[in-house]
């Protein structure tokens, strides 16, 4: 501030006398541009404790503020330069610093009586953005809560000390003096799947997970330990769950519940007789003669004739076969013919009823399965003696109307019964197998016939 100095009045007032210039300066506090720091007006500093602008005192910090015959006098915001025998310079507009004036008054101007100015006080002036309380004391303008901001309806003011910032609220950015919204989603705040709402953004889950406390990050819901929601086996995965079913079962198309598996139904293979299917399992069975064998599946024919397990009489033979067994009464040969053995008859070559007739029959047995496999040996028929110049020849005489057997000659003195067709059973079946003896060199022709009595099973095993 530039000083104010005292100057004589004009030679027309009749008194040799001078006028006192007063100045009252206020401070006020403004803010720097640029700068949140409020500062004060010019002759003032500023007190940061008490917020206040007090009066710097020029006469004191300024070296030499006023020359010459001149005397500084310090006042509020500025300072005053006035002659030191200035006669009407009086208290309180005394420098404290200056030398008091002591000497005599010139005799040509007697001094007058001092003039009754008022006294200058220092009044308490707050800095900008604070105002005066009752106790006088510099308290802070909440410029928020006055309204008296000049913030745009985007932003939300904030109180400051001394005055306030506008800014935005969360989920907002500052740009270009309007509030815009942030798309958090952007920039993967959400672990999975993230709705951008204005100023905010929501994070949520996929279906088989749930939101943790953060808000932001998924955990796996293990829906197993929670509800099992499979009718059997649950088996958490992450994010899911599938089911399981135990052995024997299926799982249904809806993923959830088990029906039992018709293990049956999958091959006629599995069982050589027949095949229960039960709930979640299945086990086979054998029929009637027979019993199943250690590998749970195939079946065993039970010797009963072995086992004494027959109704068989004393007089009959028990003859075993696949299932069951047969009762063979004695034989009894008819005539001509005479019994020379349990299972031979002979006719007499001195009888004459005995000439167009095998000279002996004998008796065998034995037993197929059903729907065995075709062509098949089955039985072996052989002369026990060779003549010389002798030949055989071997036929099937009678049985085989069904045409289902041949002989086929192996040797010499050897053939074969072929099956030829697979028979179903249960079936018995007696075959006379004859074998003819010719002997050109004596001309002889006799033959000897086998009674082959066959029992096929019911089952084919």
């Amino acid at each position: 501030m530039r000083p104010r100095s005292l100057e004589p009045m004009k030679s027309g007032d009749r008194r040799q006398n001078y006028m006192i210039l007063t100045v009252t300066i206020l401070a006020f506090c403004l803010p720097r541009p640029g700068n949140a720091q409020q500062q004060c007006t010019n002759g003032f500093d500023l007190d940061r404790p008490s917020g206040q602008c007090i009066d710097v005192d020029e006469c004191r910090t300024i070296p030499e503020a006023c020359r010459g015959d001149m005397m500084c006098v310090n006042q509020n915001g500025g300072y005053l330069c006035i002659p030191r025998t200035n006669p009407v310079y009086r208290g309180p507009y005394s420098n404290p610093y200056s030398t008091s004036y002591s000497g005599p008054y010139p005799a040509a101007a007697p001094p007058l009586p001092a003039p009754n100015y008022p006294t200058i006080s220092r009044p308490l002036i707050c800095r900008f953005g604070f105002q005066m309380d009752e106790g006088n004391q510099c308290v802070d303008v909440d410029e928020c809560a006055t309204d008296s901001h000049q913030c745009n309806p985007t932003q939300i003011c904030i109180n400051t000390e001394g005055g306030y910032t506008c800014s935005c609220t969360d989920g907002y950015w500052l740009l270009e003096g309007q509030c815009l919204d942030i798309d958090e989603c952007r920039y993967g705040y959400c672990q999975q799947l993230c709705a951008n709402v204005p100023g905010s953004y929501s994070c949520t889950c996929n279906p088989g997970f749930t939101l943790n406390e953060d808000g932001r990050s998924c955990q796996d819901v293990n829906e197993c330990a929670a509800e099992n929601p499979c009718v059997q086996t649950c088996v958490n995965t992450y994010g899911s769950f599938i089911c399981r079913c135990d052995p024997g079962y299926e799982l249904e198309d809806d993923g959830v519940r088990c029906s039992d598996m018709d293990e049956c139904s999958f091959s006629e293979f599995l069982c050589q007789h027949e095949c229960v299917n039960q709930p979640g399992t299945y086990f086979c069975s054998c029929p009637p003669g027979y019993i199943l064998l250690d590998d749970n599946r195939s079946c065993q024919d039970i010797n009963e004739c072995e086992h004494r397990n027959h109704t068989c009489t004393l007089q009959q033979t028990c003859y075993n076969l696949q299932g069951g067994f047969k009762c063979i009464d004695p034989i009894r040969c008819e005539e001509p013919y005479i019994q020379i053995s349990d299972n031979r008859c002979m006719c007499p070559a001195e009888n004459t009823g005995c000439r167009d007739q095998p000279f002996t029959i004998l008796y065998r047995d034995m037993d197929v399965v059903s729907v065995r496999s075709v062509p098949a040996d089955i039985f072996q028929m052989q002369a026990t003696t060779r003549y010389p110049g002798a030949y055989y020849i071997f036929q099937i005489k009678s049985g085989n109307e069904g045409r289902e057997f041949y002989m086929r000659q192996t040797g010499p003195i050897s053939a074969t019964l072929v099956m030829t067709r697979p028979i179903k059973g249960p079936r018995d079946i007696q075959l006379d197998l004859e074998m003819i003896t010719v002997n050109t060199v004596i001309n002889f022709r006799g033959s000897s016939v086998i009674r082959l009595r066959i029992y096929v099973s019911q089952y084919p095993f």
